[in-house]
Order: structure tokens, then sequence, then C-alpha cells
């Protein structure tokens, strides 16, 4: 089992999920997060990934809590294995966010409250 969760952290170091919080832009304003007291402005387009990723993510984390109860749920571990190759599609786009100081703290503070439990 300790392999598995070893499997499941590097898989999310892999997506990116795992980056430092850095400080607000002042680009365009579109939704802004309220997380842990900290107010974050994302960009119209950036805020329309943000709603897919935060889907795909609460998804992601509850098939990996079947996977950790039951590892040979194939069901399940198809459904892991589809999402896998969704997050691939939406890579290219994620990265290129991750060069907005403001998109990384919206990141790193949904990651970090969704994956507490893995």
């Amino acid at each position: 089992m300790g392999e598995n969760k070893s499997n499941r952290r590097e898989f999310l170091t892999k997506l990116g999920l795992v980056l430092g919080a850095a400080t607000l832009s002042a680009t365009g304003v579109s939704k802004v997060v309220k997380d842990r007291e900290i107010q974050i402005t994302l960009t119209p387009d950036q805020a329309n990934f943000a709603k897919v990723y935060e889907k795909w993510l609460k998804e992601f984390h509850e098939m990996a809590k079947i996977q950790k109860t039951d590892p040979r749920n194939l069901e399940n571990n198809n459904r892991l294995m589809a999402l896998s190759a969704e997050a691939q599609q939406w890579q290219k786009q994620l990265h290129e966010y991750m060069h907005d100081e403001n998109f990384v703290r919206y990141h790193t503070l949904v990651t970090e409250r969704i994956t507490e439990t893995i």
C-alpha cells in the first residue's frame, strides 16, 4: 500500500500539483477565490479552466480514496486511467497558466485543500 501512496504522489507531482504560493498579479479580473483568507483574482480564461480543474481534481480524489481501500476495483481503476488521460489533454494549458503567479497561488490552495487526505 505504501507503493500505491507513493505512485499517487508521483502522479500528482507530475501534474504540477505541489507548487509554492506566489504574490498576486494585477492582470484581468474575472473570479476572486477566497481561501484561507487570501484573495486570488483570475482572468476569465483561468476561471473557466479552474472550474474544469476543480471538478477533475474532486473526482480524481474520490477515485483515489476508493483505490486506497479497494485497489483491485476494476471499474475504479479504469476511471482513474480515464482521468489521467483527461489530464494529459490539458497539461499544456495548465503549464501556460502556471507562468502566472496569481494562478499558481490559486492552484496551490485548491490542490492542498482537496488532496489533504490522500
